[in-house]
């Protein structure tokens, strides 16, 4: 069993807990020994990309592009020869609902710029095992500037989702948790543990707890998805990375149910043409080794953690104490009482990543 406490991430009182119970199945039965490993070795809980699109959440749009300009500014006066030229404001990444009366079927999303955003931080970092020679070159702050390109491209993507979503939408409301680590180990993702990705798919569920996708590269979802089912040339197919190693990290997925068969006609339909386009460009459906879903390892005890079942209800609950201060694993605790306030927070993630001494 495992066990979380949220307490008010600002002088606030208040506190939550909610327990998961693993799934009896290989996969999640390693996830677990490698949680523990994490947390026996004190490694940092990443809390500023932890609670992601929570509609009511205190940290907003505007927080988000002043940080990503103080990481672009770090980037841009550093020696890597590199400029990002780009500058953000809220009116930049979204058409605010309240100032445009689009109908809802139209994005209020601005792509263009979060996907150029989005390649500066790849052209960047570079992959695992091919790290880029920016990213070689650079100095500890300027490191930890080029991580945070990612984390707040999906965290402003997520938040403006979960927004509009709430306005026009709020059955389709989609909060997530991304419980990382700094230097969380990368194990071998066994070829038995792969069976979730031919019974589970592309499913999720309220409350679901999945493998975190610990490795940097695009998925074929997300090319699929996001690149308008291109041709999967070389060069398109050289972006995209097969799963290959699992960590203690874990996601956990507090949107509603979104599986085949369910009240979703649109999930049933994007995954027809999904499979569709990846038989049409030779690619074996059925094939684990492609990664083509999400692993499922538990599942959180909501009705005996929360007293209801109602997201809506849970959502309140949980978002005026989105802050993770202790994992305990069959009854043995271990605390994180480090806030994303706190005035050392950037110094203490650089420590942990091995940036600053």
């Amino acid at each position: 069993m495992i066990r979380i406490v949220l307490k008010s991430p600002s002088s606030a009182s208040g506190e939550l807990d909610y327990t998961i119970t693993p799934h009896d199945i290989p996969l999640a039965r390693a996830w677990k020994s490698a949680l523990e490993d994490i947390l026996k070795h004190g490694l940092h809980l990443e809390k500023n990309f932890c609670f992601m699109g929570f509609p009511k959440q205190t940290r907003g749009l505007d927080a988000m592009v002043s940080e990503l300009n103080t990481h672009i500014k770090r980037i841009n006066k550093s020696d890597l020869d590199y400029r990002i030229e780009e500058h953000f404001t809220p009116d930049s990444v979204w058409f605010d609902p309240e100032e445009y009366d689009f109908p809802t079927e139209i994005s209020y999303t601005k792509h263009e710029i979060l996907n150029r955003l989005h390649n500066h931080f790849e052209v960047l970092q570079g992959t695992v095992g091919n790290m880029s020679n920016y990213y070689n070159r650079a100095d500890p702050r300027v490191k930890y500037s080029i991580r945070q390109l990612n984390n707040l491209c999906h965290e402003m993507e997520t938040w403006i989702l979960s927004q509009l979503k709430h306005k026009f939408n709020s059955y389709w409301t989609r909060p997530s948790q991304i419980t990382t680590f700094l230097n969380a180990p990368r194990l071998h993702l066994e070829d038995e543990y792969r069976a979730g990705f031919a019974t589970n798919g592309y499913d999720r569920v309220f409350g679901g707890v999945y493998m975190h996708w610990c490795q940097i590269g695009k998925t074929y979802f997300e090319v699929f998805r996001d690149e308008g089912a291109p041709k999967l040339t070389d060069t398109v197919c050289e972006a995209i990375t097969d799963l290959k190693y699992y960590s203690g990290e874990f996601d956990i997925e507090w949107g509603r149910d979104v599986v085949r068969g369910g009240d979703q006609p649109w999930h049933d339909k994007q995954m027809d043409e999904y499979y569709a386009w990846l038989t049409d460009n030779g690619k074996d459906i059925t094939d684990p080794k492609l990664s083509l879903g999400y692993l499922p390892l538990g599942q959180v005890d909501v009705l005996s953690s929360f007293g209801t079942t109602d997201p809506e209800q849970i959502w309140d609950m949980m978002s005026p104490l989105l802050n993770i201060h202790t994992i305990e694993v069959d009854g043995v605790p271990y605390y994180f009482d480090y806030t994303v306030d706190d005035k050392d927070y950037e110094t203490v993630q650089m420590q942990s990543l091995g940036l600053l001494q």
